[in-house]
């Protein structure tokens, strides 16, 4: 990400941070550009631009009640209602384009032995990513605040493959989702190394619907482990694949947005963006 894109996303974070923090005051459009050092006029605009809704409607989008109505409403079809949503372009569900590829034992055992992965930085609109393959798919994508500690948090996860730094077809198939119309990208091949159990779970995961929510203990439900609640968590923060397997969309049953492995903020970013961009009536 370029030095100006890096800094208008650091102040976008940083304002939906106090906007997560303070939205029971309602903060008015004043208040947060003054939290980022800049005149109302500029960071509406910059806001607008980034999120395609104003701050305001971005506050209704974040909001506990706004969550907790989704829930309410959606609770019960959550996925049985997945396909008849009306949801198009950029709302198109998960499922219908991403396909899940379990790596051999022999591979999951040896840490990536005789795998080659192929990886690359690139930008989103949530900061810096780091995206990995292998020969048949997305093996890694993580948020890159750090790229020396984001690339060895990739070898850790495979210490005896071998890395390439390159760009290939399935890197950028996986990166369009972020800029292109999903019914216009490829199917996308993600290659992973998880047990049974999470490979359920991110499957899950993958029915959830663009623009809504489900808690940990409906995801429990739906892969029939009713009491499962926190054993989904665990293997819902152990998601090798940021954004594209969507555990952003997994919060708890209060509507509070609770945890994510790359920040809180940014998971509130991410939920407010795809609401925007499905532009759910509240």
């Amino acid at each position: 990400m370029n030095t100006q894109s890096q800094l208008n996303y650091d102040r976008i974070a940083k304002a939906i941070g106090y906007i997560r923090e303070n939205f029971r005051e309602q903060p008015n459009l004043e208040e947060v550009a003054g939290q980022v050092h800049l005149s109302p006029f500029h960071f509406q605009r910059m806001f607008k631009e980034w999120a395609g809704v104003t701050p305001k409607k971005f506050l209704q989008y974040i909001s506990v009640e706004h969550a907790k109505q989704v829930l309410r409403d959606k609770n019960t079809t959550l996925f049985d209602a997945a396909y008849d949503t009306g949801l198009s372009g950029t709302g198109r569900l998960h499922d219908l384009f991403v396909n899940i590829e379990s790596m051999t034992p022999g591979e999951y055992k040896n840490g990536g032995e005789k795998l080659m992965i192929h990886y690359s930085f690139a930008q989103s609109p949530f900061g810096d990513i780091l995206v990995a393959s292998t020969p048949k798919g997305i093996c890694h994508m993580a948020f890159a605040d750090n790229e020396t500690e984001a690339f060895a948090a990739l070898t850790k996860n495979f210490p005896n493959a071998q890395f390439k730094q390159m760009t290939d077809m399935f890197q950028q198939n996986a990166l369009h989702i972020f800029t292109h119309n999903q019914d216009e990208t490829d199917r996308i091949k993600l290659h992973l190394k998880g047990t049974e159990f999470q490979l359920k779970v991110w499957e899950a995961l993958l029915r959830v619907p663009m623009g809504q929510l489900s808690t940990y203990g409906n995801i429990a439900r739906e892969i029939g482990n009713d009491k499962g609640s926190r054993a989904v968590g665990t293997a819902i923060g152990s998601n090798p694949v940021a954004f594209l397997i969507p555990c952003h969309r997994v919060i708890q049953s209060t509507g509070t947005i609770g945890g994510y492995r790359w920040g809180n903020n940014r998971k509130t970013a991410i939920i407010g963006w795809e609401a925007a961009r499905t532009d759910i009536t509240l």
